[in-house]
Formats: C-alpha cells, sequence, structure tokens
C-alpha cells in the first residue's frame, strides 16, 4: 500500500469521527434521544428532559470532561468491578503503548526510514512511497542498527511483563476487597448441585434435605429444586408481551393461539385473554411442580459463606459421580432453559458448537480473500480488465486500496459477537455471564485467527499447508508474511478503530431503531430498557488492537500513534458509556482479567517468535540465539502469575470467608436476608404471576440487602 493510500483512509476516518463527535454532542442533548444516548441516567433519576434550550443546539465538549471526571471507585459503584476491569485493560494499554511508541517513533522509525536496503525515498514526492519503507523491511542484511530492534524486543518485553504482574495482582486485591465491601450475595451462601441420586419413595426435595441435613447439619439452611420450565416459560413469556400489548391498549398483529381463532383481538377482549391465559399458567404451574417433572438438581443455601465453600469444594459422597457441586451464579443470572436438557442433549449441543465455529471460520474466509484482493491493484485490473479505466484515477485507487478493505472486514466482523454468543447459549452454561465469557473467548480466538493469521497467509492453499506441515519454519515464515501485511493493518486500525469506537458513542443502531419506532407510535419516557455492557463484543476488539500493536511495534513502529489514539478514544468513550448508558446486568468479580492476561502473553510470545525469524532471516545469528531464551521467560512468567493469583478468582480463601461471616454475626438483617435466602433461587416461571411492564436493570449493586422485591 501506498502511503497516499493510507492517509486517504486517515483523512476519510478522521472525517468521519469529527462527524460523529458533533453529531453526539448535539443529538444527545434533545429530549427524546435521552433513552439512546443516556438512559443510565434517566433510570437513576440525575437526568431530566430539557425543553426548548438554544443550547441543545450547540456542539459541545462538556461531556468529555464529565466521563473523565469519575473516579474508580464511583466507577466501580455503578458498574461494578467487570467495569472497573474492563477500564484497566484500556489504561495498561495506553501504559504500554505509550512507552512502546516513545521508543518506535523516536527511536526505531528514524532507524527504519534512512535504511537502504530497498528503493531511495523521493523527497520530493513522499506520499507516493510505499509503506515498507518505514518498516523493518528497509533495514539490509546483517545491519547492526537491527541491533536497536534487539534492545527495544527486551525493553518492552520487560514492560509488559511487569505491567501484567502489577495489574493482576491490583485486580486480585480489587477482588477481595469488592468482597469485603459488598453487602450478603445470595450466591455467596448458596451453591449448585447436580446429580441427586434417586431415593425409592423419596423426593429429589426430601433427598437433598436428608443428605445435608445429615452432613451439613451445623450449616445447611435450605435448597431449591429445579423443575422442567421450559415449555411453561414460553407460555410466561406469551402473557407477559400480550399485556404490554394491553396496557398501551395497542392491537397488534399476533399469529393464532390456542386461547382464540381471530387473527385481530378487539381492545375489550384483552382482559379477558390475559385471564384465560393466568388459569393455564397456574395449571401449568401445579403440572411442573408434581413429581417426576423435577431436574436432579437444586441450589443448597446455607447459614455462612464458609459452610458453602465447604461443601463446594469437598466431595459429598464416595461415589464420585453423585452430588457434583458448582459455584452458584447470582439469581437474576441463571440461565434457567439449559436445565431442562438432558445429559445427551448437552453433549450434541457441545459437538454442534464445535463444529459450527468451524463452519463460521471457513465462511470467515471469504471475506478474507476479497479484502486481500482489493489491497492489490494490479490483480483486480489483470481480474477485471473492464474497471482499468476507473482504476487508474488516483482518488479511486486510493479508496479501493485504503479504505475499502478494511471497511468490508470490519462490517463482516460485525456478526460475529451475536453468533458466538448463541452458540455459548446452548453450550450448556448455567448463567448468563459463563455464556459471556464463552462468547468472549471465541470471539477473541476467532478474530486472531481470521483477521491476523488468515491475512498473513492469505497467499495459496499450498502455502497455508506448508506452514502447518513444517512447524519449525512457522517463525521464519511469520517474519516474511507479517511486515508485508503492515500497511493494511495501519488502515485497519484507523477504520475499524477510530470509526468503530466513534459508532460505539453515536450508538448508530439503538439510534436509528428509536427513530423509527417514534415515527409510528408515540414515546413513553417510563417505558424504555437500560441496555447491558456487551463484554464479548468489546473486549476482543481492544485485545485485537493490542496484539497488532505488540506484534508491529518493531517491524512497523508507524502503527503506534495510531494505535495509541484509539486507545485514548476507547478511554474517554467507554467511560462515557458505563456512567451514561450501560447498567450492569451481573457481576463476575473481575473474572474476565485472567482471559485478558493471557491474551496479553499471547501476544507477546507471537512478537518474540516473529522477531527470531526475522533476525534469522537477516542472517544475524548472535542476535537470533539471545532471543530464544525470551518466550520461554514469558512463558515461565505466564506460569507463576498463574499460581500466585489465579487461586484468588477461583475461591476467596477461609480467611476472607470467616472474616466476613463473623461481621455477619452482629448485623441485626441477617435474619431478613436468611428469609428472603429461602427463595432467592425460585425460578421465575413458577412464581405467582405477575406483570412487572419493562425494565430490566440490576440494582444488586447499590441495593443493602437481598429484599423481597430481587428474589
Amino acid at each position: 500500500m501506498l502511503l497516499s493510500a493510507l492517509l486517504m483512509s486517515v483523512g476519510i476516518n478522521s472525517c468521519l469521527c469529527v462527524l460523529f463527535f458533533i453529531l453526539y454532542s448535539v443529538l444527545r442533548k434533545q429530549p427524546h434521544n435521552y433513552e439512546v444516548f443516556l438512559p443510565r441516567r434517566l433510570a437513576d433519576g440525575t437526568s431530566k428532559r430539557r425543553r426548548n434550550k438554544v443550547a441543545r443546539y450547540i456542539p459541545s465538549v462538556k461531556w468529555i470532561w464529565k466521563s473523565w471526571r469519575p473516579s474508580e471507585k464511583e466507577l466501580m459503584e455503578s458498574s461494578g468491578l467487570d467495569g472497573v476491569v474492563f477500564m484497566r485493560m484500556i489504561t495498561f494499554s495506553l501504559k504500554v503503548f505509550l512507552f512502546a511508541g516513545i521508543i518506535g517513533v523516536f527511536v526505531l522509525l528514524p532507524v527504519n526510514c534512512f535504511g537502504d536496503q530497498l528503493t531511495v525515498i523521493d523527497y520530493a514526492d513522499w506520499s507516493a512511497n510505499s509503506l515498507d519503507l518505514f518498516s523493518v523491511a528497509n533495514l539490509k542484511i546483517r545491519s547492526q542498527w537491527l541491533w536497536v530492534h534487539f534492545g527495544a524486543i527486551y525493553l518492552v518485553t520487560a514492560f509488559v511483563c511487569c505491567l501484567l504482574y502489577f495489574e493482576f495482582r491490583y485486580i486480585a486485591l480489587k477482588r477481595i476487597e469488592h468482597f469485603y465491601s459488598s453487602k450478603p450475595q445470595p450466591e455467596q451462601f448458596t451453591i449448585l448441585v447436580r446429580n441427586i441420586p434417586s431415593t425409592d419413595g423419596s423426593s429429589v426435595s426430601d433427598t437433598v434435605d436428608r443428605f445435608f441435613g445429615e452432613n451439613h447439619f451445623s450449616t445447611y439452611l435450605s435448597h431449591v429444586v429445579i423443575h422442567r420450565t421450559s415449555k411453561l416459560r414460553s407460555v410466561v413469556d406469551k402473557a407477559k408481551k400480550l399485556y404490554k400489548q394491553v396496557k398501551h391498549k395497542k392491537p397488534v398483529k399476533k399469529k393464532p393461539m390456542r386461547f382464540f381463532s381471530r387473527r385481530d383481538t378487539p381492545e375489550g377482549h384483552y382482559e379477558n385473554v390475559l385471564q384465560e391465559m393466568e388459569q393455564n399458567i397456574r395449571l401449568g404451574q401445579a403440572e411442573v411442580s408434581a413429581p417426576g417433572k423435577e431436574v436432579r438438581a437444586a441450589f443448597v443455601s446455607f447459614k455462612s459463606r464458609y459452610g458453602a465453600a465447604t461443601a463446594l469444594h469437598m466431595p459429598q459422597s464416595i461415589n464420585p459421580t453423585y452430588w457434583l457441586t458448582e459455584p452458584a451464579p447470582e439469581p437474576h443470572d441463571v440461565h434457567w432453559p439449559f436445565f431442562s436438557a438432558s445429559f445427551m442433549q448437552k453433549w450434541l449441543a457441545k459437538i454442534l458448537v464445535v463444529f459450527a465455529c468451524l463452519l463460521l471460520t471457513i465462511l470467515f474466509l471469504v471475506p478474507v480473500v476479497l479484502v486481500q484482493g482489493l489491497t492489490n491493484l494490479p490483480a483486480l485490473e489483470f481480474m477485471f480488465p473492464f474497471l482499468t479505466l476507473i482504476l487508474s484515477m488516483k482518488v479511486v485507487s486510493q479508496i479501493i486500496t485504503g479504505y475499502l478493505p478494511s471497511l468490508i472486514l470490519q462490517t463482516s466482523l460485525k456478526v460475529v459477537p451475536p453468533i458466538m454468543e448463541f452458540l455459548s447459549s446452548i453450550q450448556g452454561h448455567i448463567c448468563h455471564s459463563d455464556i459471556q465469557k464463552s462468547a468472549c473467548n471465541k470471539v477473541i480466538w476467532f478474530t486472531i485467527w481470521n483477521v491476523f493469521f488468515a491475512t498473513v497467509f492469505s497467499g495459496s492453499a499450498f502455502y497455508k499447508l506448508s506452514v502447518i506441515l513444517d512447524p519449525k519454519e512457522i517463525p521464519v515464515k511469520l517474519a516474511v508474511a507479517v511486515p508485508a501485511q503492515a500497511s493494511f493493518f495501519i488502515a485497519y486500525v484507523v477504520t475499524t478503530g477510530w470509526t468503530d469506537t466513534l459508532t460505539e458513542l453515536f450508538r448508530v443502531v439503538p439510534f436509528m431503531v428509536s427513530y423509527i419506532k417514534r415515527s409510528f407510535e408515540p414515546s413513553d419516557d417510563n417505558e424504555f430498557v437500560v441496555p447491558p455492557m456487551r463484554y464479548h463484543r468489546d473486549t476482543p476488539r481492544v485485545l485485537f488492537f493490542g496484539l497488532l500493536g505488540i506484534t508491529y511495534f518493531f517491524l512497523a513502529p508507524l502503527i503506534l500513534p495510531f494505535i495509541l489514539l484509539y486507545f485514548c478514544l476507547a478511554y474517554i468513550i467507554y467511560r462515557n458509556q458505563f456512567m451514561n448508558v450501560y447498567a450492569p446486568k451481573f457481576d463476575t468479580g473481575g473474572m474476565f482479567w485472567p482471559m485478558i492476561h493471557y491474551t496479553m502473553i499471547f501476544s507477546l510470545v507471537l512478537m518474540q517468535a516473529i522477531a527470531i525469524g526475522l533476525f534469522a532471516l537477516k542472517k544475524m545469528e548472535l542476535a537470533t540465539y539471545l532471543l530464544v531464551p525470551l518466550p520461554v521467560c514469558t512463558l515461565l512468567f505466564n506460569e507463576f502469575c498463574r499460581k500466585r493469583f489465579m487461586p484468588i478468582f477461583t475461591a476467596y480463601p477461609a480467611e476472607v470467608l470467616t472474616k466476613r461471616d463473623k461481621e455477619d454475626r452482629n448485623d441485626p438483617r441477617m435474619p431478613e436476608f436468611y428469609n428472603n435466602l429461602v427463595s432467592a433461587y425460585q425460578d421465575p416461571a413458577l412464581l405467582p404471576l405477575r406483570f412487572s411492564g419493562s425494565g430490566s436493570r440490576n440494582d444488586s449493586l447499590t441495593s443493602p440487602l437481598l429484599s423481597s422485591s430481587e428474589v
């Protein structure tokens, strides 16, 4: 790619960023857009709808200062530890690329630029030069200037490892601090028990009560047996949907139901239909609660956190296949549908997910090949001769090679997070947070493989096969292929990084949906939903740009200013979204950080492998041998961090649990908490029918104790 094509991409995306900033600063002030840009503040009562003010139509940047101002403690109170972990990931990346950027731009870039391996730079028309002139490819074989890159690799590796250690320790301590400061939560006192053995003449409930009453008599409190309610839940959902229509008094065309046959039901008959549905739901609840409809699993609650932890980590039976225990999620985090699935259904679902991921990976190679074809103008002219005249126009060729490929890849990636979330939801996870973590992990590795490796090795199928069949040559082949794609990934950072982050601020899709809905029906100021943060969508994106920056910092340092600017935008925009838009639906207690840590370690090892291959190609034998211990040391460091900090993420220490239990003994609110805990994990489909309109926010972060309304 020519420098002029990159400048064209930078120019287009810079204009789009400025346009989004101006539109956002104006549209966010309009009262009818509050549920799009300020739903969190509107629901919390910290923002009021303004009317007829001239200032609403004047662009301003005050929102940037308001997003910068809140402290980490305030962010913790509003968005939970997961929000803090996400922002720490961005600040960590800012520190890394500020350090790497200083070395890359002020040391490595001049060294690369004044090399003489490639054609001499034409300073009279510098924009027409290839970007390879600014990369390590411009240095001769056995050039002594390569030792500068050798030192930079060791410096950046040491700096990143030090930051990773301190961040891992900080998040681990923050997890303990969050546990100490939080009020008693049901999941702290509860475990999930599976594979409950059948007993002749006894129900599952009686078996659980007898077993834990005998073996955990001092700490056992109560239990809730899980029932098969998937069909009943669908009926309840239909009833709630119909109730919402009745509440707004808007007849809506519905599919024929067994309760009535006419396609359009008059408004006056809706209440009668609801009453009939309520009766059917009550009958269904009684049928589901009958013996034989139980799942051989139950949520078991204890009087203390230490008692729950003891039951969780201790084998419960001589037969290790019975009484299997696992941590209980938050009550509102439970994913109920998969409790009704049989073992065979779960096993088949896991196999189906594996094949679906492989199929999606293969299908995604189509846009990758298309993207790489657009970056090669001679190939385009050869394949489509009738486009030769159009492609000869300088502006058109710059747009096609510099902007269009990244735009196509960015658009194709939009469908990946929802698909991975759906696949994770049918994989057998029992809570929404596990679904999000599983989807996040899938999207991370899908992005790394399909966007990075598929783009790098976008040559012939035989070339890809040779890489797999000859793993010893992988570093050398990476050293050849990765620098060749530096220009594409710089344009990718500008297009996908800058513009996509600004579309997150502007919330393009929710804004368009809101506008269309307002055009067809009047809006209700009290009827809106505060969306949760989609960690499986945004975390992989941030981590992938971190991988690009670490991989290319010594190969093509020109990428570093663009990545640094991306993280600056991300810091401001995501803080704004956490304070104004997103409300936590669940909180994993910082469980996303180990995933972030391992991805950064992978990025370091990948960079070091490419460096070893590069120095081997440049005939720098001594530097190659001296780099070999670096990935080994990085992996040993990762193992040390895993042994040192992961136990805190797996389970809370005994001293932490007993300390909290002692504090609770003097808390006069605990009896009320225990009373509510008894029914905290009751399946919502079995609760007395209560239509609650809309609203799905999780207020457990601010509630002092578990209240009956949360149950």
